[in-house]
């Protein structure tokens, strides 16, 4: 029997893990998931790292080196993970050999402090790339208005890049223009395309928290019939976003040219609601072409009960429009909830920097 997790992957589902240890990488067990749970690539993100480092297992050696060198904590930051993504990307250099480089890709983030700053998000983002020193590395930029100039520019540096912290579909229809712009400027530097790949991470979870907080406010009887279901209505007009803007004459020329189309990835796809199915956002978000990047807790669900239907997306479009339209004539604003997601996924990633560097500052005296 073909488990739900290889069955997800047949259906052209990428299975990407959301998280990333020395640990996992020294002990074997990240090699193991990709043959035992069909996972071919890896994101991470200040949070991760945080917890990661937080707990010290595998990093001792190196904090010590570290600090020996006096080297201040986001200095410390900058070398430990890049030498764990890496070292990832290593791990996975036979997954993305054999999809021609759509899998087999890590993600590394730039600081959350640089959401708004446009020239310093380019700096890092080639910095981290150069450093990291692996093709199948993917720099994460969030989808800030300052993150859009930045994604083209990076992208027209050849980078390829993981888009992270969309939640609207507005946006999202902005951040596949700023990756046809940049798809673009490399033809014109004179890259080879078909090297450059980029994901679109839409954020799935975090809107049914905050609109079904909304709805239940509201408390009528038809606010409260529409609780769990803009995530994913949401999440399904996504990916027919991404259907219309990749079927337009300005992408078939630089298909033409050998571009890849920038994939949609479901991200945040872990369940916060414990009355909802812990597969949710995995089993009803099933389409071609598809990443979704998925906390291991919720991985490993799938793995033991999720039901993976063949398609669960493309049908839905009609029922999702219905869907975000009823929400509005409930009260709920759409776009003050997408634009407050916005501004608290920036916030706490800062929050989750700002630990960490507080954590590897103690490790770092520690050490000396």
């Amino acid at each position: 029997m073909t488990n739900p997790l290889a069955q997800l992957a047949a259906n052209g589902v990428s299975i990407w893990l959301d998280d990333l240890s020395r640990t996992r990488i020294r002990s074997g067990a990240l090699r193991d998931i990709i043959t035992n749970r069909s996972v071919s690539g890896v994101t991470t993100n200040p949070t991760i790292f945080a917890g990661a480092i937080g707990k010290g297992e595998g990093y001792g050696e190196q904090i010590a080196q570290l600090a020996a060198e006096g080297k201040s904590a986001a200095e410390a930051i900058f070398e430990i993970t890049t030498q764990d993504v890496a070292e990832a990307c290593d791990i996975f250099a036979g997954v993305y050999a054999s999809t021609n480089g759509f899998d087999g890709r890590v993600s590394i983030e730039v600081e959350p402090g640089l959401a708004h700053d446009s020239e310093g998000t380019i700096a890092q983002a080639k910095e981290l790339f150069a450093k990291v020193n692996r093709e199948n590395v993917m720099i994460k930029i969030p989808a800030t208005k300052a993150g859009l100039s930045a994604i083209t520019e990076v992208i027209a540096a050849g980078i390829s890049v993981n888009v992270t912290l969309i939640f609207s579909l507005q946006r999202y229809r902005e951040v596949i223009a700023a990756y046809k712009a940049g798809i673009e400027k490399a033809k014109a530097n004179g890259h080879d395309l078909g090297k450059i790949h980029s994901v679109a991470s839409f954020f799935v979870s975090r809107v049914d928290l905050e609109i079904d907080k909304r709805l239940t406010a509201i408390g009528s009887e038809e606010a409260l019939a529409l609780k769990s279901k803009a995530a994913l209505a949401n999440a399904r007009l996504a990916y027919q976003v991404f259907e219309q803007e990749f079927a337009k004459a300005d992408w078939a020329e630089l298909a033409a040219a050998g571009a890849n189309v920038q994939r949609p990835l479901m991200a945040s796809t872990g369940v916060k609601d414990p009355n909802l199915s812990d597969t949710l956002y995995v089993t009803e978000l099933v389409a071609p072409q598809l990443v979704n990047t998925m906390p291991e807790k919720t991985m490993e669900a799938v793995y033991d009960h999720g039901i993976v239907p063949a398609n669960s997306i493309t049908g839905h479009y009609d029922d999702a429009k219905q869907v975000l339209d009823a929400v509005a004539a409930a009260g709920v604003s759409y776009d003050d909830v997408t634009e407050l997601l916005e501004t608290e996924g920036v916030d706490k990633f800062i929050v989750s920097w700002n630990e960490l560097v507080a954590s590897v500052d103690a490790a770092l005296a520690a050490a000396k």
